[in-house]
């Protein structure tokens, strides 16, 4: 998808020196919109902590032991 937008110099600048191996804009964009992917999904599966995931009935000793 091409798409025209203004972007901090600033911001750049720092980006390219946290990822010296990225050489272009178009791959710094690519690469940041790929990790803030990553960390949006995998926050969703931070947010299961602490929720009650497994029935009451679920007994994982059983499980361990092969019954």
């Amino acid at each position: 998808m091409r798409t025209n937008i203004v972007l901090d110099d600033e911001l750049i600048k720092s980006a390219f020196f946290v990822a010296p191996t990225l050489k272009t804009k178009k791959d710094l964009i690519d690469t940041a919109l790929r990790e803030f992917v990553q960390v949006r999904k995998s926050k969703g599966i931070k947010d299961l902590r602490g929720m009650d995931l497994f029935a009451d009935d679920y007994d994982y000793k059983s499980m361990r032991e092969g019954k």
